[in-house]
């Protein structure tokens, strides 16, 4: 399959179709142009027969970093702009984990906010030393309303509301321990091939069986989806976040910064 798209390089090696985002001038974060592509991606994955694994990465040192703020402030109507754009990473998140394909997450270095939500919602992750994840929401008034039900599912209750309640970035060994890492390695590559000697073996239908079988024991409903896109939605309309934001784009100055 040949796959070209403006916020992804695709490439296919085998029964593995790797995704690398690709927004370096905007330090790989998320706007509606990668969500569809992703989306697009995931499409011509399922309906490759040749596919088995789509490997999600990010550049050297980045792997994303949430949700692209140049675009939240600069579009006109931004409530009902967020609204939408919440409840299509919503669904982006819901169909990595339900994907007929097995989704590896291959991380090196900044996993940021939304970023976290791409990783959580992968069927495995592989990360290396230097990777580490924050969830910085709160320190703009906001919150991972999207992220959390995929981080809870991977993490806890308990270690995913320490992670957006103190905002602290955590190191990989920490991830790991706490079971958002499944493989900290120096050698993601050497990884991921061990990785793929078993998974290719897998039928994609019972992949997509054993992802529907544990689907039913999720507490993540239709209501609380609905729940994290009319919390995000309500608290990006909120004056101090929009403030926070344009401060941001505009003048570089994080809401913490006091004049």
């Amino acid at each position: 399959m040949e796959l070209k798209f403006e916020t992804l390089l695709a490439h296919e090696n085998g029964p593995r179709l790797t995704l690398t985002i690709s927004r370096p001038h905007r330090a790989n974060s998320i706007n509606s142009t990668l969500i569809r592509e992703l989306g697009e991606a995931l499409d011509a994955a399922e309906s490759s027969e040749h596919c088995r694994i789509v490997v999600l990465e990010g550049s050297p040192g980045v792997f994303c970093t949430g949700m692209d703020f140049q675009e939240t402030a600069t579009e006109p109507g931004q409530s009902a702009v967020e609204s939408v754009r919440a409840a299509e990473y919503m669904n982006l998140l819901k169909r990595l984990a339900l994907c007929s394909r097995i989704v590896i997450a291959r991380l090196d270095g900044k996993v940021i906010a939304g970023g976290v939500g791409l990783a959580a919602a992968s069927d495995l992750t592989i990360a290396t030393a230097r990777t580490e994840f924050s969830l910085s929401e709160a320190l703009w008034g906001l919150l991972p309303c999207c992220v959390l039900p995929f981080l809870i599912r991977r993490v806890g209750f308990q270690k995913a509301y320490a992670m957006t309640l103190t905002t602290r970035a955590i190191s990989a060994a920490e991830a790991h321990a706490i079971q958002l890492v499944d493989e900290l390695t120096e050698d993601p590559d050497e990884a991921l091939r061990k990785m793929s000697l078993r998974l290719t073996m897998i039928a994609p239908e019972t992949v997509l069986d054993l992802k529907r079988y544990f689907q039913k024991m999720w507490f993540v409903s239709a209501e609380m989806e609905r729940l994290a896109v009319d919390e995000i939605t309500r608290l990006a309309a909120q004056p101090r976040v929009q403030q926070n934001i344009a401060n941001y784009v505009t003048h570089r100055k994080f809401p913490w910064e006091r004049t």
